[in-house]
């Protein structure tokens, strides 16, 4: 998910306790749930959030922790919550999958993100949105 204050696009970045990582929202299918849907859900689950799917994003795969291959499917997301004052971190409520949420501009954003693959996704919106 990605916002613009000003000139500045900022980037919603979560921190996933279990895993003490700092990645992008990403979830698993439910039954009968499209992709897009799963993105979507997914998203208001873990920041409370909501936004607009754009274009289909460069999809990722990675090895997780027990070595099983995993392939991720991102899309551009822009934020629609008109319920927030535009920072959307004051009304976000920690939960099982995320204890933290931050925007970053795309600079700061590289530097907090985990995974090589993230930055990756990061440099390809950021080629996007700029």
């Amino acid at each position: 998910m990605w916002r613009r204050v000003g000139d500045i696009a900022e980037f919603l970045l979560i921190h996933r306790p279990r895993y003490d990582d700092w990645s992008f929202p990403k979830g698993k299918l439910d039954p009968g749930e499209t992709d897009e849907e799963c993105a979507l859900r997914e998203l208001t689950e873990e920041t409370g959030l909501v936004g607009e799917l754009g274009v289909e994003l460069t999809a990722v795969e990675y090895v997780d922790h027990r070595d099983r291959p995993k392939r991720v499917r991102y899309w551009l997301v822009t934020m629609t919550d008109s319920t927030t004052d535009g920072c959307a971190t004051d009304d976000f409520v920690e939960n099982d999958e995320v204890d933290e949420l931050v925007w970053k501009a795309a600079a700061e954003a590289s530097s907090a993100l985990s995974y090589d693959h993230d930055r990756a996704l990061l440099a390809e919106v950021v080629e996007l949105v700029d």
